[in-house]
């Protein structure tokens, strides 16, 4: 039997459903449910970690037994962006590269939290005016936490985790989930100009 979908040609492409909202008993829970719900996010964080460039190694430092960010209730290298609660971008953030860190950041479940570490993925670092950099990861998802540094020390991780979990302490699942999240239809909208098609012998003529 055959299962081929029907696709009309020229047909608009079907889009994803749109992602699940947190429901009105959640975002009017009784106060001391949200302590306890916020508690509970808060350390409990599984990190995905997006490591393009020299700052994913400082990562690497910060989650071995010296420095050893898992007694915080920040548990590394979730198996993919579905099981995440945190997304660290760390390196430089290409034009081509950047796609994939928004389709990657939809995939993950709500609540979901970014940080920025290093230089290079807060604004393009000493790559900002470079053609193919893009000038901070914030240019395509929401970022939570800025860690300064080129590269940022595996201390330095450690203090923005802490104020990431401030924040999670006293957020309002209300006003979080009020506001208008990105739609799945902005997975396929255009981050990338293609480059012009080069000019033929016909086209001159």
């Amino acid at each position: 039997m055959d299962v081929t979908p029907d696709v009309t040609p020229g047909a608009a492409p079907e889009l994803l459903p749109e992602p699940r909202r947190l429901g009105v008993l959640s975002r009017l829970a009784p106060e001391p449910m949200k302590v306890v719900l916020n508690w509970g996010r808060r350390y409990s964080l599984w990190v995905f970690n997006f490591g393009l460039a020299c700052c994913a190694i400082e990562f690497i430092a910060a989650s071995m037994a010296r420095h050893d960010f898992i007694r915080l209730g920040v548990i590394p290298f979730a198996p993919g962006p579905r099981q995440a609660d945190l997304m660290i971008v760390s390196g430089t953030v290409t034009d081509k590269m950047a796609p994939a860190v928004k389709r990657l950041y939809e995939q993950m479940p709500e609540p979901k939290y970014v940080i920025s570490f290093g230089a290079c993925s807060n604004c393009g670092g000493p790559y900002w005016d470079s053609y193919s950099v893009t000038k901070g990861v914030d240019q395509i998802i929401p970022v939570d936490v800025y860690v300064p540094g080129c590269p940022p020390r595996p201390e330095a991780l450690l203090q923005g985790i802490l104020k990431l979990q401030e924040k999670i302490a006293r957020e309002s699942l209300d006003e979080r989930y009020s506001s208008p999240r990105p739609s799945t239809t902005a997975l396929t909208s255009g981050l990338v100009t293609p480059p012009p098609a080069p000019e033929t012998a016909e086209d001159r003529a």
